[in-house]
């Protein structure tokens, strides 16, 4: 009982940060604790942490990140192939926490705990205990 509350925790959680990232940048978080507050503002941080692309790359990540992150935020939330979406998620987060890293220094992404959630993420993928029906 106690793996499957850890599990239906990791879920959830990942879920929440997903979503909450995604409505920050869509200005759905009041200004005084929003990160990006506008899509504007979170193209122009996707740039800083992919120098290496050309600028009109830029748009294209930003929607597949955004996209990813509703994907797999609604798969966790209903245990939709958890597994996979556990694997996907704790890959996205390591790609997020190495750009960090690697535009902007290693202090970021300890203190937005990046790297804490992708190794999270993978935790959940190794978990065997079945939640719900769609757990697989």
């Amino acid at each position: 009982m106690k793996e499957k509350i850890i599990k239906l925790f990791l879920r959830l959680g990942l879920a929440a940060g997903f979503l909450s990232a995604v409505a920050d940048r869509f200005g759905l978080w009041p200004k005084e604790v929003s990160v990006w507050g506008n899509w504007d503002a979170f193209l122009a941080y996707t740039q800083i942490l992919n120098p290496w692309f050309p600028e009109s790359f830029i748009p294209a990540l930003a929607i597949i990140a955004t996209a990813a992150e509703v994907v797999f935020a609604i798969c966790l939330i209903i245990g939709f192939k958890t597994k996979l979406f556990a694997q996907l998620s704790g890959l996205l987060l390591l790609i997020f926490a190495l750009s960090m890293t690697f535009s902007i220094g290693i202090k970021s992404p300890l203190d937005y705990s990046v790297f804490s959630a992708s190794a999270a993420a993978f935790a959940l993928s190794l978990m065997k205990t079945k939640f719900l029906e769609l757990d697989k």
